[in-house]
């Protein structure tokens, strides 16, 4: 219901339209009347590229696709990379998996028909591991999987699992993806998914913004300058850049108890690493250190391909009648009880 907006993109081949106006919705018109400038400057002697006020040049559209998985599963403990052979399989078994449109003997029954919202045309999570195969995207602990939550993390989770347990009278019942105001995979951190897995990159001198495909995010991250002060909290936290070599380190910090990846929480430190290590490919690394959610710091490595294709809207909160029905349901339910109460009575 709230991914209707699917249904203008088609798939990534079909031939895709430019959002009018992108850079005054970036916030861009603030940065006064500097120019953002999209050529390669590469200098003699290197093949580094540059902006043309000596930057390394990490703009572009980049495609983050993979059926690589987050964490390593089971099977595959103590297997770092798959063979080639290996891979193959892997790839050919998940993508059976997922098929939505299969109708075999072991196929989806009806309910889980239902549930997966539309077919399988419409799903965008890439068909490839990554390029040397790894067989999990996170990358420390060595082991591919993400540390133990301490007990604080694991008694936040459990309260926000029991909220969302209820029925929602208000759109304050659910969470912040569900209500199109952040999430799925544009982070922070950013992180494959089923779809809308791309981000866009500008640069100007002193910013940076990385635009996300899914709900239309932009986050404009200053490459100078300190955190906010920490009484200041915000939904995707505050975001300091700087240049370590060729390599954008993002620093995020302030963020809310509204929000959580995958158990985190306000005090989460995130560390982001861009790195063009080719024409085509950005490296895209980060760090989640939150001592008070997980038993140590861990890491992340996604790839991303550069693409020539430009980025769709994400106009989740228009189509997003699945929020309205929820909350009618919620009515629809308390007046049921209220009428049987009532009947009890007589």
């Amino acid at each position: 219901v709230m991914f209707w907006t699917k249904a203008r993109e088609g798939s990534r081949s079909m031939s895709r339209v430019r959002v009018f106006g992108l850079l005054m919705a970036l916030g861009l018109m603030s940065l006064g009347s500097v120019a953002v400038v999209a050529q390669d400057v590469i200098p003699d002697n290197t093949d580094v590229r540059r902006t043309a006020w000596g930057d390394p040049n990490v703009q572009g559209i980049w495609d983050f696709r993979t059926i690589t998985p987050f964490e390593r599963p089971d099977e595959l403990a103590g297997k770092d990379v798959l063979t080639a052979e290996e891979a193959a399989e892997y790839e050919q078994r998940t993508l059976a998996l997922r098929n939505k449109d299969r109708r075999t003997e072991d196929g989806l029954s009806a309910a889980a028909d239902v549930a997966s919202a539309y077919n399988q045309f419409w799903w965008d999570y890439g068909d490839k591991l990554t390029e040397d195969r790894r067989t999990s995207l996170v990358v420390d602990p060595p082991n591919g999987k993400m540390p133990e939550l301490t007990a604080v993390a694991r008694t936040r989770s459990a309260v926000r699992r029991e909220v969302r347990r209820r029925d929602a009278h208000w759109t304050v019942d659910r969470g912040v993806a569900e209500r199109c105001i952040l999430g799925f995979n544009a982070g922070p951190p950013m992180n494959p998914s089923a779809y809308n897995n791309n981000v866009q990159i500008f640069q100007a001198p002193g910013y940076v913004v990385l635009l996300n495909e899914m709900v239309h995010d932009s986050r404009i991250v200053r490459l100078d300058g300190d955190h906010l002060p920490q009484s200041i909290r915000q939904w995707r936290g505050d975001s300091r850049g700087y240049w370590q070599g060729d390599t954008l380190v993002v620093e995020t910090t302030n963020f809310t108890d509204k929000t959580s990846f995958r158990g985190s929480g306000p005090t989460m430190v995130l560390r982001e690493r861009f790195t063009r290590v080719s024409g085509g490919t950005l490296l895209y690394e980060y760090t989640i250190d939150d001592p008070v959610s997980f038993a140590r710091p861990w890491s992340v490595a996604v790839p991303m391909t550069e693409t020539d294709q430009p980025l769709f809207e994400y106009a989740c909160h228009e189509g997003n009648y699945g929020m309205l029905n929820l909350m009618e349901g919620a009515r629809a339910v308390d007046a049921k009880k209220a009428t049987l109460k009532a009947a009890k009575k007589r």
